[in-house]
């Protein structure tokens, strides 16, 4: 099956050729997993995300959702696709089978998700979110809040949301004002406004299960006080059965940028006194239990980038093949000069090279930080588990931010191919741009992200796991250098990997000499840089694997030593097509991309300070 969503191949490249996904299904985790299994499930997803989700996006953007009599409704085409999304399973699918899920290893449902996300995420976020909710009550909550409210949050017979902003607590989560008071019962009557709750209200599901983060009445202020509670839009009887309105209501729809399908909300808790909550895990452990889902919903904003980027990249190159638009230039006079596709003109292909290397790079990262939670899981010895998981808070604010951000400016590259034609609405482009540019601000904007990494990751464990990831670039880089075609550019990887080091040592130094505003001033750029490594590491480990897998080819056909025909082969063989390009988005991105680190880190190292001494009245705003 053909789609114009995601390049299904890179995604099997990635999971069997690169990651050596099958080594998984060893574990008795994963046991009933195997290549067969995952093909199927590919096919699956394909479908569903093709046929089913796919027409929901041009409609549901259109349509959007309204609030009407205290009910949110959602774009009508949505009800036919949530109910076949969640019958087929897709919404616990990498849960475990003792808590209503499937047990799919997670980085092969998050290549799955990339294909719902690119089919339309304003509509599958309304399911991926219902399961992080879900989750938090598998993780912390009590027995019988398994059995009253995750069961049915995992069917998506219920939806569920995470309620944690507010006007005056955005990243300052700390700040926030909702009020927890105790009831004779051991339950709670819960007080508040929160913001920007995605999916907050609709009519797609009969209850919608809130989590809420709250502080007790007598807690103390900051983050250390505060506690989560499981609030229910409708209060649940003890046989399971629903009951009375429990006083939570949508005071509003907000009107987005983009994202017009999902029901982003502004939601009442308490405003007539009566919104009772249950508290989810211990007193004031509400901002662990919290960090505990954030970083699972970093890992889908990163999806969430993909997913545009994936499907403005696929009808770029539809529309380059397509468009037809001048001649060649030419030294020489052309009698009678035709035009051509533009993928034939070189800014244009210089675009989708630069396009297509960067997606495939987001890609690979994504999926390595979902594997890294895989690994965690399956890991007997603690230390290695603790490798992993060390990983996985060293990968997460990276991922994050530099997927979301390229997604951005992959989804704008994409528009100036398409030309005039990319910003109307007629073509996909310009709400795929619209609705991307949330992913790098929910979830923690992607500023509080880069402070994340530089302020508590990037030394995690004394820098251990700084090593071990720059360890891991190491060996790629050795044995690039006994692959004849990529020696050179093995040499331009160590040497961005050599002053990303010492940048990293120069920022530790910083730290520890109290001069610690330089790290945090410079910490988007240091991601930046950070993340242009990583993904010149994984392209290089790509191409490596696809050149030997050429050069068995190249045997078999005759043609080792004939480039010209090794090219000629492509085109009667979508293998070597796709190989070639494995290879080709490698050396694009090491040559034009990984030069530019060392002057990027030098800039960092002087440590200029000018943004910071600039007086404030010299940023503008004068009468």
């Amino acid at each position: 099956m053909g789609n114009l969503l995601v390049n299904i191949r890179d995604q099997k490249f990635l999971l069997y050729e690169q990651f050596n996904i099958e080594s998984l299904f060893k574990e008795s985790k994963f046991e009933e997993y195997s290549k067969e299994v995952m093909d199927n499930v590919f096919n699956e997803a394909e479908k569903m995300a093709v046929r089913v989700i796919a027409p929901t996006r041009k409609a549901g953007d259109k349509e959007g959702c309204t609030l009407k009599d205290g009910q949110v409704f959602v774009p009508d085409c949505y009800h036919d696709a949530s109910k076949k999304f969640s019958e087929a399973g897709w919404s616990s699918a990498c849960a475990d089978p003792e808590a209503g899920g499937q047990g799919m290893p997670n980085v092969l449902h998050k290549a799955c998700c990339e294909l719902f996300g690119s089919a339309h995420y304003a509509f599958s976020l309304y399911q991926f979110a219902s399961s992080g909710a879900a989750n938090l009550i598998e993780n912390y909550g009590t027995e019988t809040q398994k059995v009253k409210y995750m069961y049915n949050m995992r069917s998506y017979k219920w939806g569920g949301t995470q309620c944690m902003t507010e006007s005056n607590a955005g990243s300052d989560v700390g700040a926030l004002s909702t009020t927890a008071k105790r009831l004779p019962d051991g339950k709670f009557s819960i007080s508040g406004t929160k913001i920007f709750i995605s999916e907050g209200d609709h009519n797609l599901t009969p209850n919608i299960i809130h989590t809420v983060l709250a502080r007790i009445e007598g807690d103390p202020q900051g983050t250390k006080g505060l506690s989560m509670f499981i609030v229910p839009k409708i209060r649940v009887n003890e046989d399971g059965s629903l009951g009375e309105p429990n006083d939570v209501k949508p005071l509003k729809v907000e009107e987005k940028m983009g994202f017009h399908g999902n029901g982003t909300c502004i939601l009442s808790f308490g405003e007539e006194g009566n919104c009772i909550g249950e508290l989810l895990g211990e007193e004031r452990a509400g901002i662990k239990i919290m960090f505990g889902l954030i970083n699972e919903q970093r890992l889908y904003s990163a999806l969430h980038g993909l997913s545009h980027a994936s499907g403005a990249y696929e009808q770029s190159v539809k529309y380059a093949k397509e468009r037809i638009q001048s001649a060649l230039v030419s030294k020489k006079p052309i009698p009678n000069p035709k035009p051509v596709p533009i993928i034939q003109h070189p800014d244009v292909r210089y675009t989708l090279t630069w396009m297509k290397s960067y997606l495939e790079g987001i890609r690979a990262l994504t999926y390595l930080t979902a594997l890294c939670t895989d690994m965690t899981a399956v890991s007997k010895q603690e230390k290695e588990r603790a490798k992993w998981n060390g990983l996985l808070d060293l990968l997460t604010p990276v991922c994050k931010a530099f997927s979301s951000d390229r997604a951005m400016e992959i989804c704008s590259a994409a528009m100036d191919i398409h030309g005039g034609y990319g910003y109307m609405s007629e073509y996909p482009i310009e709400q795929y741009l619209r609705d991307a540019k949330i992913a790098c601000i929910y979830e923690g904007t992607n500023g509080i992200q880069a402070f994340d990494l530089v302020w508590r990751k990037m030394d995690r464990n004394e820098g251990e796991y700084m090593r071990i990831l720059l360890g891991f670039i190491e060996d790629t880089i050795k044995t690039s250098k006994n692959i004849e075609k990529l020696k050179a550019f093995g040499s331009y990887l160590q040497d961005a990997t050599l002053e990303f080091t010492q940048l990293t040592e120069q920022m530790r130094k910083w730290k520890n000499e109290n001069d610690y505003i330089i790290p945090i001033l410079y910490a988007k750029p240091y991601l930046t840089i950070f993340g242009d490594l990583i993904v010149g590491w994984l392209l290089m480990q790509a191409a490596e694997i696809a050149i030997n897998k050429l050069n068995v080819i190249y045997a078999e056909a005759g043609v080792e030593k004939a480039e010209m025909k090794q090219m000629e082969l492509a085109k009667e063989r979508t293998d070597v097509a796709f190989y070639q390009g494995k290879v080709a988005s490698a050396m694009f991105f090491i040559s034009n991309v990984l030069p530019t680190v060392k002057t990027r880190c030098e800039s960092i190292m002087r440590g200029d300070k000018s943004a910071i001494n600039l007086n404030e009245e010299s940023f503008g705003y004068w009468f």
